[in-house]
């Protein structure tokens, strides 16, 4: 079992699942949200409007996540999940990324997948600063981990080198598990726009 910090585009990894920083209507954005759109073709968009939506424009709430095939990714599977919108941090606004990340995992659980990534969910158009949202990544994939066997492998990808070093200090900050944490450091040309 580890988690990884991993810099680079996310829609190049070859995992069980991405995470996809989503809008409620899970029809794409811009963002990795567009990004991941684009990588995985046509058939995510169409696959994506044939999920319920529970009210209008809403296929998935803010805190929850959605399952979805990866389509031309190398991804097998696609989950979409819904963070904040930063307000001031009195909002729920902790409360409910990290249920983004405890429900992506435990989803991932339930369906068998070994490897998991994540981008920096709300740190893009939503405006989560990326220090409190990478110390909520880091604390919520440690936890799980301390209890879970699956997946066995968490990615946390961070789109520049800024946001790699975050990730790194948020999982020292986090705790002293250092056999279960291998920051991989990958780059690889081309530019990558932050979640939302």
């Amino acid at each position: 079992m580890n988690i990884e910090v991993w810099q680079g585009d996310i829609t190049g990894l070859d995992v069980d699942v991405i995470v996809n920083a989503a809008n409620e209507s899970l029809l794409g954005g811009g963002g990795v949200d567009g990004a991941i759109h684009r990588a995985a073709g046509p058939g995510l968009l169409a696959e994506c409007q044939q999920l319920p939506e529970l009210r209008t424009g809403v296929r998935c709430p803010t805190g929850e996540v959605r399952a979805t095939g990866g389509h031309a990714l190398l991804a097998r599977h696609v989950f979409h999940t819904v963070g904040p919108v930063w307000r001031d941090g009195r909002h729920d606004e902790a409360a409910l990324l990290a249920n983004c990340y405890w429900q992506s995992l435990r989803l991932a659980e339930q369906m068998g997948l070994e490897s998991i990534a994540f981008p920096a969910v709300s740190c893009g158009v939503y405006g989560y600063p990326l220090h409190q949202a990478a110390a909520i990544a880091a604390t919520e994939t440690m936890t799980w981990q301390k209890s879970h066997a699956r997946p066995s492998r968490i990615v946390l990808v961070a789109y520049n080198a800024a946001a790699f070093k975050i990730y790194q200090q948020a999982l020292a900050n986090a705790g002293p598990v250092p056999e279960q944490v291998a920051p991989v450091l990958a780059s690889f040309a081309g530019g990558f726009a932050p979640a939302h």
